[in-house]
């Protein structure tokens, strides 16, 4: 099948709020649909011992193409393909955003999937510019884990304590766990601190 126009779809979200499960649901009905799909992801997202497949925290997953720059997708890309999947969009360097332009202007249809902020809660990688271009976009949320309202960021725990706001945005080899939280719960030391003075560390332990 043959798009008459090319499109981008941006999935996003906090960790834990299903953005690749929602990817792989696109993926499963465009094959249904008989259209000939191409996924890639980032190298340094090896989770799952999987590198060579999109994987979900559920353990849903598809076949695809690991690369460690944005250059190297438009190589790969078969004559036939019509859907390109993107996953972990985050980790690309900003020449994602004019690879996956150049695909949709060959009339593909592109879905990427990313985390749009940082444990900081600031705009992660080249994702911002990528909604600004996309015909469609999807952000999710997952569950607080501390009050259960909504979550929309990411907390960052290394040896069970919030990062720091200086700390570097990937820590390899760091015993670092992640939580999906609210703007409320949300905490990143080093930051800000309120205006009464507090840090957010401080007004979590006063509730």
């Amino acid at each position: 099948m043959i798009h008459r126009t090319g499109r981008v779809e941006v999935i996003c979200g906090s960790m834990f709020c299903g953005k690749t499960e929602e990817l792989l649901r696109r993926v499963r009905r465009a094959i249904i649909a008989k259209q000939n799909v191409q996924a890639f992801k980032h190298s340094l997202d090896d989770r799952y011992n999987g590198v060579q497949r999109v994987t979900s925290h559920d353990g849903q997953n598809y076949e695809a193409q690991h690369v460690g720059s944005a250059s190297e997708i438009l190589p790969l890309i078969l004559p036939e393909t019509t859907v390109v999947a993107v996953d972990e969009v985050q980790f690309f360097d900003e020449g994602i955003v004019d690879v996956v332009n150049e695909l949709a202007d060959r009339d593909l249809r592109v879905i990427v999937a990313g985390l749009d902020m940082d444990f900081r809660g600031e705009a992660f990688g080249a994702l911002p510019k990528l909604l600004c271009r996309a015909e469609d976009v999807t952000k999710l949320h997952a569950i607080c884990v501390v009050c259960g309202e909504d979550a929309s960021r990411t907390q960052r725990l290394v040896n069970g304590k919030p990062a720091r706001y200086d700390d570097p945005i990937i820590l390899v080899g760091a015993q670092e766990s992640y939580e999906a939280r609210c703007r409320t719960c949300h905490d990143v030391p080093g930051h800000h601190e309120s205006r009464s003075g507090k840090t957010n560390s401080q007004r979590l332990q006063n509730r």
